[in-house]
């Protein structure tokens, strides 16, 4: 009997389909999880109902209308109708497929169809639920928000339903020719009775729709991007606009022609309506406003559009959030007298010197440990009250390397037991030791310092493992390594405590989160147990935009203490490209700089903005809280009905956070692209361009490069301030025109960035904007002539070339500007770097300039007074401190104290000895006698080796 193989693979079939569909379930369970413990189960519910319910509606809309025009063609064919040889061929070969085709394209039409509309998801919820902006558009008098949720609702259902009916249409047509009811004899076509009914009455549904896309397209004119200004333009006012809707009536009275002629049979009328339609596009909605523009608008094109650009400059200036901005005319000074600065003594004791890009690797080399710890190449800037003074400080992570335990990468190793970094650290901003280290203010293992206390276990970070299983029951050996021991104390370990993830406590849980990573050892390992949770997705942006995929994120994340645990901000925007007249930027081009490298977003041209939401990410259990901010965003108004009670109110953040968020960058950066050319408030002006300005060059990343200066954090007091506060700030030079721009300063552009420390308020100043305005007649240097100036002058170059001797690298800080003085102060910090490999920059000197004066100094105190003719009038705060001995090993804690041992008279005779040649150097440094400083380094060595011989060290040689 012949063995029959049907069963066998339908069998086969069903087991690889069901393997599919669970793979697929496990997906879906293990993300129903990870929302239900972070406890926004019902944002990804909403999101996963509306994209099935869009895709069902999208399916049916195209399916069936698809489905139904070729049904009623193919059952109203001519039965006798008398067809060529060619056709008869076609039908021979169409008729084996012909059920299959009739219910094959429409399924497969709708299915794209419910894929395109499901994708849509957002916009149909923000329709439903959408809320007034209470602003009207100055040219139709509607409320900003049809503009933003309406409209391109509107647009898309005129656009969808005018695809099915033209897909349906030329399926007609098709089907109605091969079974012959349309034929064509010579220059004559016959059409049968029902094929044109059926035509004509989709050709007349589909002008009916294009009548109303094209009467709905005027009011798109506001929001289109033109060749002046985005918005309706003169010409868009006085001819496109009448042109559309004249367009949209005549498409309406061609369609009713269609629908007549599907019941009396004459197509003179619709195709004579049709022929008319194409000739008045062409007449009226292109002829007519190319006229106008080029014979009535171009010779009188500054008085004719003005009204048009005022509007364009106001919305915009609205929508962007500048419109309030403080405006205030500075007569730089430029010359450096004496006591200048004594009005400012608070803005230059807070003047930051440590520059996050550059010093990474001295936290690395000075706090990282162990190879297994790692700090990010870009630390952050935060400020901290300490003995009742805020303090600008460095602050990063010690996060996990695990690429630093080489062969020792077990998947035991790498998920069970180093799941977490430790500690915060955290350096003063204005303060170096005397040998150019960081003064740390949070260090060490265990972490010490003068912040407050707080959880130092790092469970959710930038740079965390991808996965870790952590928990145990009470009483069970501790396995997750919490921070290596000094000396030769054993390493501590600790147990997770928190809720930070999913709970392993079943075999199926286990089974899916297996087949999530790919990893039979979740499964298998007797290490994973009822207690056992799974922390994954750990960066705190990725798991703000998973909760709340309505916003848009900054760029970059900070960690800080809050109420005696390590939290991350993340803050979060509101976008939109459809706010009437408002200029449309790209989000991209507008955040990248020297510090950020942005990619193309899939929403990148934008033209409103709002910092809607301050969300906060726990470091220990990575619980996510997201705050309203900006309460009174109409477009965060209408997300907060779709997922009701996620987004807390602003009477809820604590004092102590509030006093470590800040004025975005990113915000900050867009406001700064938009004022480029809109700070500039009379249409006149603005249309000559005559006072366009933009952001400078990065002035420390050499020639070549086209990456601008980026925004900076400080702490200073702009004119108008009675005090000083934590601010960022930009600058402006002329906009390049023909070869080069003038790098001279316009315009310096602040904000306060202090929301206070009140629960649940926000300081009355925060946001401020203010904008220094300098005369044109003012030539005060921008940064990249004062960082030409710095590079070019003689004097300096001898002494950074005698820095340089010793295989030593110098690098220029970040070029600091700073209003103080009644002048713009310049501030470089300038470190020297070794070409070893465990070196890292150490502060050496500082460069400053005030007017086209410049000194080169070993602290900022000192360059001040030489700049200031002797006296500043005001001291800074970077005096040198003895730098605290680094520990090589972290300290145990359950060792017992030890004293130093005291020196002895001929090591206490050699450090004064050091003391007075580490003089000397300095003395020749300064005088540029290059003979002197080679001899008392020479000296020095020999007097540095001998310390280490009588201290049991072996020299190493000089590694920086």
């Amino acid at each position: 009997m012949p063995r029959r193989r049907a069963p066998i693979a339908i069998t086969i079939g069903i087991v690889g389909a069901l393997v599919v569909a669970f793979f697929v379930f496990a997906g879906i369970y293990a993300d129903v999880m990870w929302y239900q413990q972070l406890g926004f189960v019902e944002v990804l519910v909403t999101e996963w109902v509306a994209r099935i319910v869009l895709f069902l509606i999208g399916f049916v809309a195209m399916a069936v209308p698809v489905w139904a025009s070729i049904q009623i063609a193919y059952r109203t064919r001519p039965v006798y109708a008398k067809l060529n040889s060619q056709l008869d061929r076609y039908q021979e070969v169409f008729e084996p497929l012909r059920r299959l085709a009739m219910f094959g394209v429409p399924i497969v039409l709708g299915i794209f169809a419910g894929v395109s509309t499901a994708s849509r998801w957002d916009s149909v919820l923000t329709w439903l639920n959408r809320t007034p902006f209470g602003t009207t558009d100055p040219q139709f008098g509607l409320d900003v928000g049809f503009y933003v949720f309406e409209l391109p609702f509107y647009r898309s259902i005129v656009g969808f339903a005018s695809a099915v009916v033209l897909l349906s249409g030329l399926l007609v047509i098709a089907t109605n020719y091969l079974y012959g009811a349309i034929r064509i004899s010579g220059r004559e076509v016959v059409i049968s009775k029902a094929a044109r009914i059926q035509i004509a009455i989709t050709a007349g549904l589909y002008l009916l729709l294009q009548a109303v896309s094209i009467w709905l397209d005027q009011y798109a004119t506001v929001t289109e991007v033109g060749s002046l200004i985005t918005g309706a333009s003169y010409t868009d006012v006085n001819a496109t606009i009448p042109g559309r809707q004249i367009l949209a009536v005549i498409a309406a009275v061609v369609a009713v022609l269609f629908l007549v002629t599907a019941f009396l049979g004459r197509w003179r009328l619709p195709l004579v309506g049709a022929v008319l339609l194409v000739v008045s596009s062409l007449l009226i909605g292109s002829l007519y406003p190319w006229v106008v523009q080029r014979f009535q608008v171009d010779p009188s094109a500054r008085s004719l559009e003005a009204p048009y650009i005022q509007r364009n400059i106001d919305l915009t200036r609205d929508a962007f959030g500048v419109a309030d901005i403080e405006e205030i005319p500075y007569e730089a000074k430029t010359d450096a007298e004496p006591g200048a600065l004594r009005s400012d003594a608070e803005t230059t004791a807070s003047i930051r010197l440590m520059d996050p890009a550059i010093i990474s690797p001295a936290f690395r080399q000075l706090e990282q440990f162990r190879q297994y710890y790692q700090f990010p190449e870009q630390l952050d800037v935060d400020r901290y009250e300490i003995d009742g003074q805020s303090q600008d400080t460095i602050v990063a992570i010690r996060d996990l390397n695990l690429e630093g335990l080489g062969d020792a990468q077990t998947w035991f190793n790498t998920h069970l037991v180093y799941t977490h970094g430790y500690g915060l650290v955290a350096a003063a901003g204005n303060q170096r030791s005397s040998d150019g280290q960081p003064v740390f203010l949070q260090s060490g293992i265990p972490s010490t310092g003068t912040l407050p206390e707080f959880e130092p276990r790092v469970y959710f970070g930038e740079n965390s493992p991808e996965y870790s299983i952590v928990g145990a029951p009470e009483g069970a050996r501790e396995i997750e390594l919490d921070f290596p021991a000094g000396g030769d104390g054993e390493p501590q370990q600790t147990t997770f405590q928190g809720d930070g993830g999913p709970k392993l406590d079943n075999v199926f849980t286990k089974l899916v989160y297996a087949l999530k990573f790919q990893s039979e050892q979740i499964f298998l390992s007797d290490q994973v147990n009822e207690e056992s949770q799974i922390l994954y997705d750990r960066d705190p942006i990725d798991r703000v935009r998973k909760v709340a995929p309505f916003l848009t994120l900054d760029t970059d994340t900070y960690p800080t203490v809050v109420d005696g645990r390590i939290v991350w901000i993340v803050d979060g925007y509101t976008l939109s490209d459809q706010y009437p007249y408002s200029n449309k930027v790209s989000y991209s081009e507008a955040i990248s700089d020297s510090d950020t490298v942005a990619s193309p977003l899939a929403f990148d041209e934008v033209n409103y903005v709002r910092n809607s939401v301050k969300a906060t990410v726990d470091a220990y259990d990575g619980k996510v809280t997201l705050y309203a901010w900006d309460d009174e965003d109409p477009i965060l108004q209408t997300w907060d009905k779709i997922f009701p009670g996620k987004v807390r109110p602003l009477s809820e953040m604590s004092g102590e956070l509030m006093s470590h968020v800040r004025y975005p960058a990113d915000l900050f950066k867009m406001q700064r692209a938009v004022l480029g050319r809109y700070h500039v408030t009379e249409a006149d002006a603005f249309y000559s361009r005559e006072d366009a300005w933009t952001t400078p060059l990065d002035p420390t990343q050499g020639q070549g490069s086209t990456l601008l200066q980026p925004p900076y954090y400080l702490t200073m007091q702009m004119p108008g301030q009675e005090e000083p506060t934590y601010s960022i700030y930009s600058t402006f030079i002329p906009e390049a025109r023909g070869q080069a721009s003038r790098n001279v300063l316009r315009g310096y552009l602040a904000v306060d960035s202090d929301a206070g420390s009140e629960d649940g308020e926000r300081a009355e100043g925060y946001g401020k904007l203010r904008l220094l305005n300098l005369p044109e007649d003012d030539n005060v240097p921008g940064p990249g002539q004062v960082q030409n100036t710095f590079n070019s002058d003689t004097s300096i170059s001898a002494q950074l070339n005698i820095l340089r001797q010793g295989q030593s690298d110098v690098i220029n800080g970040n070029l600091l500007t700073i209003p103080v003085g009644g002048g713009l102060l310049y501030v470089q910090p300038v470190y020297v770097r070794s070409t070893g490999e465990t070196s890292y920059p150490v502060l050496q000197k500082v460069l400053v300039a005030f007017g086209d004066e410049i000194a080169f100094q070993d602290t900022l105190d000192e360059a001040l007074n030489v700049l200031f003719g002797g006296d500043s009038g005001a001291a800074a705060g970077d005096e040198e401190v003895e730098p605290e001995p680094a520990p090589t090993e972290p300290a145990d804690p359950d060792a017992p104290p030890t004293e130093e041992p005291a020196p002895s008279d001929e090591q206490a005779a050699l450090l004064a000895e050091a003391a007075d040649l580490l003089e000397q150097k300095q003395a020749a440094l300064a005088e540029g006698d290059l003979a002197a400083f080679a001899e008392a380094d020479e000296q020095l060595n020999q007097v540095i080796t001998r310390l280490l011989e009588l201290s049991g060290a072996t020299p190493t040689g000089d590694e920086g």
